[in-house]
């Protein structure tokens, strides 16, 4: 259980890391390419979730997120000795506590990868521990789902 504690230590301070470094090297607003035509950095605050929804919902994303890193933690305890799951909702905890740091030290949530081949929302390190993880988990649960 260390493990994942640790894990989860490491990407919150990687996202937070990565949204320092963006927000003092990066100007608002501007974009710099890394690789064209694949990958940009734009320094954006997202007051709302993907593509700006419900920006400005700021109490509403509070208790979101303070339900949600409940429950995350619930399932961890409960699924403790079964690795995959935990390893999953590790990296929906991160996730959920690295942009919920954002939201209640600034009011809006550094964003900064932007792929530029699709129309996607900008998004940053924790979003995509969100998304592994849930993505994971749904492998997981789906694999578990065929043994039973």
């Amino acid at each position: 259980m260390l493990w994942f504690l640790a894990l989860a230590v490491i990407l919150v301070g990687l996202d937070q890391w990565v949204k320092a470094w963006i927000a003092s090297h990066v100007l608002y607003g501007t974009t710099q390419v890394v690789l064209p035509g694949i990958l940009s950095l734009t320094h954006i605050h997202n007051d709302g979730a993907a593509w700006s929804m419900l920006a400005g919902q700021q109490w509403l994303f509070t208790v979101v997120s303070v339900i949600a890193l409940a429950v995350l933690i619930w399932f961890f305890f409960k699924t403790r000795c079964q690795w995959a799951y935990s390893l999953g909702l590790t990296l929906m905890i991160a996730g959920t506590l690295g942009n919920f740091i954002d939201r209640l030290h600034q009011g809006f949530v550094v964003d900064m990868f932007q792929l530029d081949f699709i129309n996607f929302p900008i998004f940053n390190v924790a979003d995509m521990c969100l998304t592994v993880g849930v993505i994971w988990l749904l492998i997981v649960i789906f694999r578990d789902g065929d043994r039973g």
